[in-house]
């Protein structure tokens, strides 16, 4: 008998990915909502902790380089901060968005964007939404909105808009 050391050590490799890469086993779950449902989710916190919900892109580079920061904030401040982001991308996408969420070991809840009446789902959202991404929106624990903007600001923005509806 013939042995092939190389052969086996290709099998072998092929074998171990396929246990390792079948069994990973994400924490991520994404979820294709609509504006109600976004609210919705929102008030489950009500009266328990102050909700940031980041509205973001793969194709938009602001949004890509806010994320670490706010990814941070949610860290920090734990328990009092829940954090939902949701993307905008296309449908169609959908596993380019889960890639990037996975990627960026976010776990937990995550949205994205159903398709349809954009006007329609940005003034559900916030009239005072023009569209522009990033938006940001922080309600405290009550449930009423504490702050909101659009595009890109920086980490203490962030943590001081986080640390304003943490005290209302």
């Amino acid at each position: 008998m013939n042995f092939n050391y190389f052969a086996f050590i290709k099998k072998l490799a092929i074998v171990v990915c396929a246990i390792v890469f079948s069994c990973s086993d994400s924490n991520l779950k994404l979820k294709t909502v609509n504006a109600p449902d976004i609210l919705r989710q929102v008030k489950t916190h009500s009266g328990s902790k102050s909700v940031l919900v980041n509205f973001w892109a793969t194709t938009c580079a602001p949004c890509i380089e806010e994320i670490p920061w706010i990814l941070e904030l949610s860290e920090q401040y734990g328990e009092d901060l829940k954090v939902y982001f949701v993307s905008t991308d296309w449908l169609e996408n959908k596993k380019r968005v889960i890639r990037f969420l996975e990627k960026h070991n976010i776990e937990g809840l995550s949205f994205l964007k159903e398709e349809g009446n954009d006007f329609n789902f940005i003034n559900t959202i916030n009239e005072e939404w023009s569209g522009a991404m990033p938006f940001t929106i922080i309600y405290n624990k009550n449930g009423s909105i504490s702050s909101y903007w659009e595009n890109i600001e920086d980490k203490a923005f962030f943590e001081n808009a986080v640390k304003e509806a943490l005290a209302s």
